[in-house]
């Protein structure tokens, strides 16, 4: 049995509750938020960090600490790229 049109939105409402609070509650607060899959502080901490270590490894000269400041960095830009949504999203 189909459900009504006055259900509808109020599974949007929950299920969007649900997967993302913020967003959820942004406009009642009256601050909107972007969706949870256009923040990247994440990347953009990694990306940091893995600058520093590259950074520590040229100074103290620690291959290890440059090869992982390296990946960390690459890592980072690969996170950052908003590009990638659009091509994980095709089958």
């Amino acid at each position: 049995m189909p459900q009504s049109d006055d259900e509808r939105p109020i599974d949007l409402a929950a299920r969007v509750e649900h997967e993302d609070p913020r967003v959820a509650r942004s406009p009642s607060a009256g601050r909107p938020a972007g969706p949870r899959d256009h923040r990247r502080t994440g990347a953009w901490w990694a990306l940091v960090i893995g600058v520093t270590m590259l950074i520590a490894g040229v100074i103290v000269p620690d291959g290890l600490l440059i090869a992982a400041g390296l990946v960390l960095a690459g890592i980072a830009v690969q996170l950052l790229d908003p590009a990638r949504r659009q091509r994980d999203v095709r089958p």
